[in-house]
This record gives C-alpha cells, sequence and structure tokens, in this order.
C-alpha cells in the first residue's frame, strides 16, 4: 500500500515532536491541551478517502484513551462535510489498544451525502493496526421538526457546592498515577452528587442493586471552540464517567485490586448545541451486565434544563477471582 507508507512518512511527527509533547504536558492547560488534540494535520488522500493525523492525550492507563479516538473521528469526519454541518451522532467499535508515544492516524471514507444528512466512516489505525472504526452522521445545522425530551431531575445542589474530582484527589496524588491525573491533569472540572466510585465502592448503592448517578462537569478553564469541537469534547470527557454506574452498582471502584476495565463500543446522539465551559450534568445508570460485559448510559443536560444529548457505553469489566481458603494452602 505505498499510498498509506508515502503519506506515513511525509506526515510522522519526529521523535523530538512526540518527545516535547510528553515532555510539556504538565506545562500546558490541561483543557488547552484536550482543545489542540483536535487539531488534526491533513494529509494526502486516496481516491475519495481524506487522511489525517492526531497527536495523543496522556491518561494514566497508559494507552490511548477511548474518548479521545470518538472525538477526533468527530472532528475528521466533520472536516470532510459541508461547513453548515454539525455532528449528530457516532457509532464507535475498539478494536485495539493504541499507544501514547505513537501517532494516530485517521482515514475518512464518505458514505453519503445529502441535503440534511452526510454519512461517514472513519478509521484510526497506528501502523498497520485496526485500533477504532466509527460511523460518524452529521446534519445540517438549525433544521426544525418533532420536539420533546424528558425533565432534568430537580432539587439538585449547585455543582460550585460541590467537592470537586481535583481537590478530592490531591491528597492521593503522590501515591497514584489516577489520583495524580485527576489532581492536575484532567481537562475536566468533575463534581459528583453524592459519592464516588474513585476511591472506594458505594456500598449503599450495590446493596440496593442500583447504579444510578448523577455528576456535574464543565470545562477545567474556558476554551473557544466551534460547536463541532464543543461536541467533540463532551466525547472526550463522557468516556472518564461512564463507566461509573457500571462499578457503582456491580460494587467496585476505580480503586478496586486488580481490575481490568476497557471500552468495547460507544454510541453518542446530540440534540442541541453545547457549551463546554458552562456546567452540565449527566444523569447516569447501569440497566444490565453479563458475562463480563456491562452497559452505562447517560443523559446529558445543560444547567438550564435542556437535554443535550444521550449516549451508551459497553464495557468489559473483569476482577482477579477470590481463591478459597484451600486454594491458599496449597
Amino acid at each position: 500500500m505505498k499510498g498509506w507508507a508515502d503519506w506515513i512518512d511525509s506526515h510522522k511527527l519526529t521523535s523530538n515532536e512526540t518527545g516535547n509533547d510528553m515532555a510539556n504536558a504538565q506545562a500546558l492547560d490541561a483543557a488547552q491541551q484536550a482543545l489542540e488534540a483536535l487539531n488534526l494535520k491533513a494529509g494526502q488522500g486516496r481516491g475519495d478517502r481524506a487522511l489525517f493525523a492526531a497527536t495523543n492525550l496522556y491518561y494514566p492507563t497508559e494507552r490511548i484513551y477511548g474518548g479521545q479516538l470518538t472525538a477526533q473521528a468527530l472532528v475528521a469526519a466533520s472536516e470532510t462535510a459541508d461547513a453548515d454541518k454539525v455532528p449528530e451522532s457516532v457509532h464507535a467499535t475498539f478494536i485495539k489498544v493504541g499507544r501514547l508515544d505513537e501517532e494516530t492516524r485517521f482515514e475518512v471514507e464518505p458514505l453519503r451525502d445529502g441535503r440534511s444528512f452526510s454519512t461517514r466512516r472513519v478509521d484510526a489505525r497506528q501502523g498497520d493496526q485496526l485500533l477504532f472504526t466509527a460511523t460518524v452522521s452529521l446534519q445540517k445545522a438549525g433544521q426544525t421538526g418533532v420536539e420533546f425530551s424528558d425533565e432534568m431531575p430537580a432539587d439538585l445542589p449547585a455543582p460550585e457546592t460541590l467537592t470537586s474530582a481535583q481537590d478530592l484527589m490531591e491528597p492521593y496524588a503522590d501515591k497514584s498515577g489516577f489520583a495524580k491525573y485527576y489532581a492536575s491533569q484532567s481537562p475536566f472540572d468533575i463534581r459528583h452528587v453524592g459519592s464516588t466510585v474513585m476511591l472506594a465502592p458505594d456500598k449503599t448503592s450495590a446493596k440496593a442493586d442500583s447504579g444510578k448517578q448523577m455528576v456535574w462537569m464543565r470545562m477545567a478553564s474556558p476554551v473557544a471552540a466551534t460547536q463541532t469541537r464543543h461536541r467533540a469534547l463532551l466525547a472526550l470527557e463522557c468516556d472518564q464517567v461512564m463507566m461509573e454506574p457500571d462499578l457503582r452498582r456491580a460494587g467496585l471502584s476505580i480503586s478496586t485490586p486488580g481490575i481490568f476495565y476497557a471500552s468495547i463500543d460507544h454510541a453518542m446522539w446530540f440534540y442541541d448545541d453545547i457549551d463546554m465551559n458552562e456546567w452540565h450534568l449527566y444523569v447516569q445508570d447501569a440497566p444490565v451486565a453479563g458475562h463480563g460485559r456491562a452497559l452505562g448510559i447517560a443523559r446529558v443536560y445543560s444547567a438550564d434544563g435542556r437535554l443535550l444529548a444521550a449516549m451508551t457505553q459497553e464495557a468489559t469489566i473483569r476482577v482477579p477471582e477470590k481463591k478459597s481458603e484451600t486454594e491458599k494452602t496449597r
């Protein structure tokens, strides 16, 4: 595939660029760094397919964060559509783990262009490995039609009155990579309504067989961006909390010893414009789990009660099996 090889060579990040990006990550404002990761480098396409290169954001799993791929896929698809169309949905499947120290390449294939909607297939690769594939639908902005939505829960505490994940994790930042990330490196201000499963299981929810939770979120600092990039930032953001209802209902936490979890697939639908600089509320649940897979669902509301987006995510979650007393003595 000479076209791919030529394009890879001509658009590869140099070792200095890659090293500098990783070394300077701490110095950059986290929110601005997330926005900059959505600035894709266009390459020379093959036939009707467009090619883009992207940098990776640090994440404490030391592999590419799934929300990053979804966000960059939304931008890549939008770059090939009419300027008056914005993403209205994405259906993504995560196939292989990606490396943080290697650039990610996106190939966009046009599937349909109509007056109202455009559809794109987006594949993300590193080397010859397919990491991720998604179908992105874009709709002409401002169209009218049938409208209704469920109401946002009432009588909620204001986000400013709640403890942020940053303050919650700061005391543990020198003991855990995850704690350090949420204390100082996450692009988002995260505030749970009630308990969090970042540090310990929610025994009350597990006993009640419930994964319900609500979380206020916004950018950690303001960013100036187009609506397409605001929607991409929502895709980046939501992946930080989509598995929490699964863990909550299962009686687990991010810090459960030996736990392994990963996204399998993810779908999002956008129903209104979002400003990621403003507070918005996740209303979440986990209706089912089986065979090591769990389904998380969420609705996202603006602070004034508009239902902005809905999403689902299936994840695989595994924990080491407890050994019996007999096995322990063998």
